[in-house]
């Protein structure tokens, strides 16, 4: 019995010293392995940071104002007898718009000429009496006063005629009818829109910081969502001389010309003040920038030697500080220096010290054609 509990003792010294041998002999056998399989590079896109004279702007966001738009009323209460334009169309200043019902002032204005006929013949006769000294004087001025208020009665009817017919205050388009022939409308009521497009305002605010920065005569660069790409050239015509209370904000008005009548009056606009050109700034692709909310980080790629002594790239991640955007480019205002090659994409999968191989082309570069469906 003892010769058996001291072979079964051996035997299990035996497979306890084989599985530990084993498992030291796997663990450095996973350890070697991994030891000697590094990653293949990462393929990233690189970009120079290069120097260059840059635009600068004040950016804002504005609203587009016609220089001319009213809203045609009547004056005076009446029955509408004619309509002389088409919505929409073109007119001309002092062309007729709308005609109201005026066949009570032209009697009363017939009827007021016949009296100031009447008048100036019994003024004229009592005069020539007067002369010869048949009349007194009071006489000639009873008549004369008579004339002088029927002339004014026709000057009142005359308005009266002149304010039934409705014309265009000013060069412009007309907007949408809202009146028909026989429609009785009120002293007020809108007619239609007429709207000058050949100029236009743009009505913009920026933080008070920038207001010894502005001046009438600046010019203003403007781009509208419904004609993306473009931009349309404007001047700066008027500064509000107060800053607001609410907002700290000041107030700017732009002049553009809109002969061509590419824009509407109501558009949002996107706007930028032009300021003097800041030479000697670093820049580099908005896409080598990662934000986060420690701050903001490019990843810049060396030439290293590995232990073979052949070159590797290895990137490296640095702290910069951001400036103005523009266009697909940031400025850089520290952080890295002129010539450093920064990772434009692929900064997903990078560490620091992570060996990257440079990508034959970035992916997040736009294709020149859009495929159609």
């Amino acid at each position: 019995m003892t010769v058996r509990i001291v072979i079964m003792l051996v035997v299990l010294g035996l497979l306890g010293a084989a599985l530990y041998g084993f498992n030291t002999f796997r663990a450095k056998a996973i350890a070697d392995f991994f030891a000697n399989n590094k990653p293949p590079p990462t393929p990233v896109a690189l970009a120079e940071a290069t120097v260059q004279t840059i635009p600068k702007y004040l950016s804002a966001i504005g609203t587009l104002q016609a220089a001319r738009q009213v809203t045609v009323a009547p004056e005076v209460a009446g029955r509408v007898d004619r309509i002389p334009f088409e919505s929409g169309a073109r007119v001309k200043a002092g062309d007729p718009l709308v005609q109201l019902n005026d066949a009570t002032e032209q009697a009363d204005l017939l009827a007021q000429r016949a009296q100031a006929r009447l008048a100036e013949l019994n003024l004229e006769r009592y005069r020539d009496l007067r002369r010869s000294q048949a009349t007194p004087q009071s006489n000639v001025d009873q008549y004369q006063a008579q004339l002088d208020e029927i002339n004014a009665n026709m000057k009142r009817t005359q308005a009266l005629i002149g304010q039934k017919l409705i014309k265009a205050p000013f060069d412009g388009e007309l907007g949408i009818r809202q009146v028909n022939v026989g429609d009785y409308v009120n002293p007020g009521a809108t007619i239609v829109t007429l709207t000058d497009l050949s100029q236009l305002y743009i009505n913009f605010t920026l933080p008070e910081q920038s207001f010894t920065r502005l001046s009438v005569g600046q010019g203003v660069l403007i781009n509208v969502d419904a004609l993306p790409g473009r931009d349309f050239e404007a001047k700066i015509t008027t500064i509000e001389p107060q800053v607001s209370v609410d907002t700290r904000a000041v107030k700017v008005q732009a002049t553009m010309d809109n002969r061509q009548r590419q824009l509407r009056p109501g558009m949002f606009a996107n706007v930028r003040v032009v300021l003097p050109p800041q030479p000697d700034t670093l820049i580099v692709p908005e896409t080598a920038i990662d934000y986060t909310v420690y701050g903001d980080s490019v990843f810049v790629a060396t030439s290293q030697k590995t232990p073979d002594g052949k070159e590797q790239l290895v990137v490296e991640r640095k702290p910069v500080k951001v400036g103005d955007r523009l266009a697909n480019q940031v400025e850089i205002r520290s952080g890295i220096k002129p010539g450093d090659r920064v990772v434009v994409s692929g900064q997903l999968k990078l560490a620091n010290g992570a060996a990257v191989v440079p990508a034959e082309s970035n992916p997040l570069t736009p294709p020149q054609t859009l495929p159609q469906n």
